[in-house]
């Protein structure tokens, strides 16, 4: 689906990615884990086209055609490729309904676009707020409601930063219930940063470690440990 190779990214002239490569394969779950700063949101950002990418490649690859180069291809563009990014902050228009915004959503990736019921039916708590003002979210929903907008356009390629982030202990596992969903129902692709190793056993097939801005180690998601997974998040 997307291989990275040798990708290297300066913040000016601080070099914060280090010959990068990563396979993601389809219908799998990738989480890349490290400490903090070592330039994991920076790689996401990359692969979405948020941020420049100084050298390497990163070649998009779909069943019957050509592979292509995404390295001077933008972030629009990417999105209607089918990858779509979900960021720790969450993007919403908050004086504006939870409809209203799938709404919007869907009117800006047409060719992409899907009815909201199908997404709606994966959040039925969303799908009984979605006469309500987003800015009364809860955490929870507001989650729900942004990944909700990146569901609309089908996306191949999911792109989430850290989505247990300033969720109750509660919801974390239903989380990862729909996220194997996706994966595994909708053959949804999957790129994500995560610290909880209980959600990462659950959800992901591979790990990639990155520290200080290289690629250092790779495996199966299954060969993490607690001890293993607290010295390689630990600054």
């Amino acid at each position: 689906m997307l291989s990275l190779h040798a990708v290297n990214h300066f913040y000016g002239t601080q070099h914060t990615l280090w010959d990068v490569s990563l396979d993601l394969l389809p219908g799998e779950c990738t989480c890349v884990i490290g400490a903090p700063g070592m330039g994991k949101t920076t790689l996401l950002n990359c692969v979405a086209g948020y941020l420049p990418v100084k050298s390497g490649s990163m070649l998009w690859r779909e069943a019957g055609q050509a592979p292509q180069e995404l390295m001077r291809v933008g972030a629009d563009a990417r999105a209607a490729l089918g990858i779509r990014y979900v960021p720790q902050a969450r993007r919403y228009f908050s004086q504006l309904t939870v409809e209203e915004n799938l709404h919007i959503a869907l009117r800006a990736q047409p060719e992409r676009a899907t009815s909201p019921e199908p997404v709606f039916d994966l959040f039925p708590t969303l799908w009984t707020r979605r006469h309500a003002q987003a800015s009364g979210l809860t955490p929870e929903l507001a989650l729900q409601l942004t990944l909700a907008q990146a569901l609309v356009t089908r996306p191949r390629l999911l792109i989430l930063d850290e989505p247990t982030r300033g969720l109750g202990q509660t919801f974390i596992p239903k989380l990862a219930d729909l996220l194997t969903r996706l994966n595994r129902e909708w053959g949804m692709s999957l790129l994500l940063v995560e610290q909880h190793l209980s959600f990462i056993r659950r959800v992901a097939d591979r790990f990639c470690l990155l520290h200080r801005g290289r690629a250092v180690a790779r495996g199966s998601a299954a060969q993490l440990t607690d001890a293993r997974l607290t010295h390689w998040i630990t600054p």
